[in-house]
């Protein structure tokens, strides 16, 4: 048996190349050859070219034809076309921001996603609505229209070894450089689905395992359990052996937080994988706790260069006197408001009557 993998050297590729060779397919992987990693070993087949370009993609797959193909990178739509009926089974990778107000939730009424947001959520079909959002809508329908029983994976988040903009090194170089207090937008209490990359590659595999249940279907998928951005913070800092206080300030003043919230607001971003759960039998290869343990472990053994190109990426500017700055200015902004005078009750009374003798009305006259 024959697979090929486009992409492979990202966050969840290794998993993908070593999960179907372990189920006994000889293996190749299509990319552009600007990353070769260890976690691929040599008797796999590296087929370099560009794929993002039909003629680039013919060239180099060269009328090959493939048991099955799994497409984590390119222009997914173009591959499709270009492997119609030259692969028995066509799987296939994109992302959940074709969600109508994933990325413009202010589009939406109310402002903001309902959660959880199931598959069969609409997603953009307008590209005046957000172009980059469309097209990964239209990416979806042109897989499903070259192959009706191909499988689509809208991948959330990613986390984990190789990620290449990853906000946890945001968290991550502040313990490091002994930051006492980290600033956290809108209280850090807004949930968005993360997949840890092992997680992840487990789901598409299972759409191999199972063909005939995950045909012609679109799934999301995540880690099945999730937590708050202040949670991650503090369980990375508690991973560390570092204590580090969240402050908490309104998004629209939080500069500091920006890059490493991972969209460009704190609305909720929760995906419902119930679905996937319930006809591909989907369990969490790594508990989230654990997983985001390895992430930061991963981290911490691969140093991103300070200023170098990743932390370019994540566009954080590690700017600590402004950031002190702004945390003296809003603790002394808390200070003048705590003396305004302005009562209110500290405990809510309990909804239901407690008399203390019968046929009697309580103290509260219930």
């Amino acid at each position: 048996m024959k697979a090929l993998v486009v992409g492979g050297t990202g966050p969840t590729g290794p998993y993908i190349v070593n999960g179907l060779q372990a189920r006994g397919y000889d293996v190749a992987i299509f990319h552009r050859g600007a990353h070769e990693i260890p976690e691929i070993g040599p008797d796999v087949e590296h087929i370099h070219g560009d794929p993002h370009f039909l003629e680039t993609i013919e060239e180099s797959l060269n009328g090959r034809t493939f048991d099955v193909a799994v497409v984590t990178y390119g222009r997914v739509r173009l591959l499709a076309q270009a492997l119609a009926g030259k692969v028995g089974r066509f799987v296939s990778v994109g992302g959940v921001a074709s969600y109508r107000g994933y990325l413009t939730p202010e589009l939406l009424f109310p402002v903001g996603l309902a959660s959880p947001v199931p598959e069969s959520a609409p997603v953009v079909q307008v590209e005046a609505e957000h172009r980059f959002s469309y097209l990964i809508a239209q990416t979806e329908q042109t897989v499903l229209d070259f192959d009706p029983n191909a499988t689509h994976f809208r991948y959330p988040y990613v986390y984990g070894p190789r990620q290449l903009i990853p906000n946890e090194w945001s968290i991550i170089r502040r313990i490091l450089d002994r930051r006492g207090s980290i600033v956290v937008a809108d209280g850090g209490i807004n949930l968005t689905t993360r997949g840890y990359a092992e997680n992840l590659a487990h789901c598409v595999l299972l759409a191999v395992d199972k063909p005939e249940a995950s045909a012609g279907k679109i799934y999301n998928c995540g880690d099945e359990q999730q937590f708050t951005f202040k949670q991650i913070v503090e369980m990375i800092a508690q991973h560390m052996g570092q204590e580090i206080e969240c402050v908490n300030m309104p998004y629209a003043i939080a500069l500091p937080a920006r890059p490493y919230t991972t969209e460009l607001t704190t609305h909720h971003r929760l995906m419902d994988i119930s679905k996937i759960q319930r006809e591909l039998d989907y369990r969490d290869i790594r508990p989230t706790v654990e997983a985001l343990g390895l992430t930061v472990d991963w981290l911490l053994e691969n140093r991103p260069e300070p200023g170098g190109e990743l932390e370019q990426r994540l566009q954080d500017p590690f700017n600590y006197p402004g950031e002190d700055e702004i945390l003296k200015e809003w603790r002394a902004c808390l200070e003048r408001m705590a003396q305004i005078p302005f009562e209110i009750a500290t405990e809510r009374p309990h909804p239901y009557a407690h008399p203390k003798n019968p046929g009697e009305r309580d103290h509260r006259h219930r």
